[in-house]
C-alpha cells in the first residue's frame, strides 16, 4: 500500500504563485500534511455523502450566530441610546462575529470531499476568512480595552477626538485582521516546503500559525493587563455612584473577554500542538473540527451576554423582534420603525457629567 511519502513529489520547484491554480495541488498537500496514503485520499475523495448530524448542528447553530449578532447590529445602530464610542465597539465586535459565523457555514459547505475541487487561491480565502474573523475578534477586544483605558484616564472624553479615536480603532482593527488573515495568500504559505505544512490547514505554514497564535496571545495578554488597571483605577476612586456604573461595565467586558478566552483556548492549544507535531504522533489533530466548533460558539454567547446584562439593550431587541413580527407587542405598526426617545440614562449621565473635571465619571452607562 503506498504511503503518504510515496506520493509527496520531489521534483523540481516553480513559483508557488504559479501553482495557485493547480488543481491537484491540495491533494498533495492533504496526502503529505496529513499523513494519507492512497486510499485513504481516494476514500476521503469519493465520500459524496451530504452534511453529517455535526455539521447540521453547527450550521444551525451558525445561522443563530447571524441572527442573534444582526440584531445587535440593528439596535446599536438604531437606537440613539446606543450612539456611543462603547456601543459602536460593540457592533464592531457582533460584525466580526456576524463574519465568523458567515464563515464557518461557507467552511462547512465547501469543505470534506469539496475542499479537493477547489484550487490553492479558493482554499486560501476559505480559510483566510475565518482567520480575519478571528482576528477582528480580538483586536475588537483590545480596541475596547483601550477605549476603557483612556475613558477613565482622560479629563474629556466627549467630542471630535474621541470619534476621531473611535473610528481610528475600528480602521486599525479591520485593515490589520484583514493583513493578518490574508498573510498566507500574499505568499506565507508552505507550498514548495511540503515538510512546513500544517497538520490542521495542509496549505498553511507551520511557522505562520506560530506566528498568528504568538500575536494573539501577546493581545489577549495585554487586554488582562489593561483591564487589571482599569480595575484598579475604579476600586481606587472615592465615587461610589460612579463606581457602581463604572464596575458594571468593566464586569460586562470582563465576562466577554473570558467567554472568548474559555471558548478558544482548546483550538489555540490544538493549532499549537500543531505547529510540534505530526498527525501520525498527535492523532488528536484530526478532530481538530471539534475544537473549532467549541470556538465558533463564542460567537453566540456574546449577544446572550449583552442582553442579560443590559436592561436598555434587551429593550431594543424586544423591540427589533417586534417589528420582525416575532412577537405581538401591541404597538402601532406605522411606530414600529420610530426611534426610541434619547432621554435615557446614558443621555442623562452625558449630559450632567459632560464637563465633570473627574475621569471616572464619565464613564457614565445604561446598566451595561
Amino acid at each position: 500500500m503506498p504511503t503518504a511519502m510515496e506520493i509527496c513529489p520531489e521534483g523540481p520547484k516553480v513559483s508557488k504563485y504559479y501553482q495557485y491554480y493547480n488543481k491537484t495541488l491540495i491533494k498533495v498537500h492533504y496526502a503529505c500534511a496529513k499523513e494519507l496514503n492512497k486510499n485513504e485520499l481516494d476514500e476521503r475523495m469519493k465520500n459524496k455523502e451530504g452534511p453529517g448530524l455535526k455539521n447540521i448542528i453547527f450550521i444551525i447553530i451558525c445561522s443563530i450566530i447571524i441572527l442573534e449578532n444582526l440584531l445587535v447590529l440593528i439596535a446599536v445602530f438604531r437606537n440613539k441610546k446606543f450612539h456611543s464610542a462603547m456601543f459602536f465597539f460593540i457592533g464592531n465586535l457582533a460584525f466580526s462575529d456576524l463574519l465568523a459565523g458567515s464563515a464557518y457555514i461557507a467552511n462547512i459547505f465547501f469543505s470534506g470531499p469539496k475542499t479537493f475541487d477547489l484550487v490553492p487561491v479558493q482554499w486560501f480565502i476559505r480559510e483566510g476568512t475565518a482567520f480575519i474573523a478571528l482576528a477582528a475578534s480580538v483586536f475588537s477586544l483590545l480596541a475596547i480595552a483601550i477605549e476603557r483605558y483612556i475613558a477613565i484616564t482622560k479629563v474629556k472624553v466627549y467630542g471630535s477626538n474621541k470619534t476621531c479615536r473611535m473610528f481610528l480603532l475600528i480602521g486599525a482593527c479591520w485593515v490589520t485582521s484583514i493583513l493578518l488573515g490574508g498573510l498566507p495568500i500574499i505568499g506565507w504559505n508552505c507550498i514548495n516546503e511540503l515538510t512546513e505544512c500544517s497538520a490542521v490547514l495542509p496549505l498553511n505554514s507551520r511557522r505562520y500559525i506560530r506566528f498568528v497564535v504568538s500575536i494573539f496571545s501577546v493581545i489577549l495578554l495585554s487586554i488582562v493587563i489593561l483591564y487589571v488597571r482599569i480595575y484598579l483605577i475604579v476600586r481606587s476612586s472615592h465615587q461610589e455612584a460612579t463606581n457602581s456604573q463604572a464596575y458594571a461595565l468593566l464586569k460586562t467586558v470582563t465576562i466577554v473577554l473570558g467567554v472568548f478566552i474559555v471558548c478558544w483556548l482548546p483550538a489555540f492549544t490544538i493549532l499549537l500542538l500543531d505547529t510540534s507535531c505530526k498527525m501520525s504522533s498527535c492523532p488528536i489533530l484530526s478532530h481538530a473540527d471539534a475544537f473549532f466548533g467549541i470556538a465558533t460558539l463564542n460567537s453566540a454567547l456574546n449577544p446572550l451576554i449583552y442582553t442579560l446584562r443590559s436592561k436598555d439593550m434587551r429593550r431594543e431587541f424586544l423591540r427589533v423582534l417586534c417589528c420582525w413580527g416575532l412577537f405581538q407587542c401591541g404597538r402601532p405598526a406605522e411606530r414600529c420603525m420610530v426611534p426610541l426617545k434619547s432621554s435615557s440614562s446614558l443621555d442623562h449621565c452625558t449630559n450632567k457629567h459632560e464637563h465633570q473635571t473627574t475621569p471616572i465619571m464619565q464613564d457614565c452607562t445604561t446598566g451595561v
